[in-house]
């Protein structure tokens, strides 16, 4: 039998429909199944990261626990993949970067709609935010780009069988056209 592939997934600052899309494989997953084992994922709930080929990272960065999510990817991935608009562009949550962080804040927590208290949050709990939200290739090295909001199931079906296949990472038209 052959290695099996390692896999890992990671939603940073996105809405988690690039992992639904993934699911939408509907039971071609449970091939890929047969060729991929998931490591850290929503989809296993293993919460660390081993030593994975690909890392499907959804969501660009729009704090500091995002950055330490993506370079620790960058680290333990041997291959990584940016997925869907967020993480290639900063897609809809780099709507904010024409404000400033506090005005960001301010509006939520100060002036917004229905406030019931005007504190500020500063738990360091809470990660701090980054001054703009940017695509994860401003960062770290990426090695592939799975374009879409969110890309279509197909298209992670098409790549993964790929590197699965041990071929070449074409992407067909129909995979990377939004109309």
């Amino acid at each position: 039998m052959t290695k099996k592939l390692k896999v890992a997934t990671c939603s940073l600052a996105g809405c988690f429909g690039c992992h639904m899309s993934l699911l939408d494989i509907d039971e071609d997953l449970v091939d890929l199944q047969k060729h991929i084992e998931f490591n850290r994922s929503p989809l296993t709930d293993i919460k660390t990261l081993g030593e994975c080929d690909v890392g499907l990272v959804e969501g660009g960065l729009c704090n500091e626990d995002n950055r330490e999510v993506l370079l620790e990817f960058r680290k333990k991935c041997r291959i990584l993949v940016s997925v869907g608009a967020c993480a290639i562009n900063g897609g809809v949550p780099a709507l904010r970067n024409q404000f400033s962080t506090e005005e960001c804040l301010e509006e939520v927590y100060q002036q917004g709609f229905n406030t019931t208290t005007t504190l500020i949050p500063s738990d360091p709990e809470i990660p701090q935010l980054l001054s703009k939200v940017t695509p994860n290739h401003e960062s770290v090295d990426v090695d592939y780009f799975l374009p879409g909001c969110p890309p279509p199931a197909a298209a992670f079906s098409e790549f993964l069988t790929a590197l699965i296949e041990n071929k070449p990472i074409h992407l067909d038209y129909p995979y990377r056209r939004f109309d």
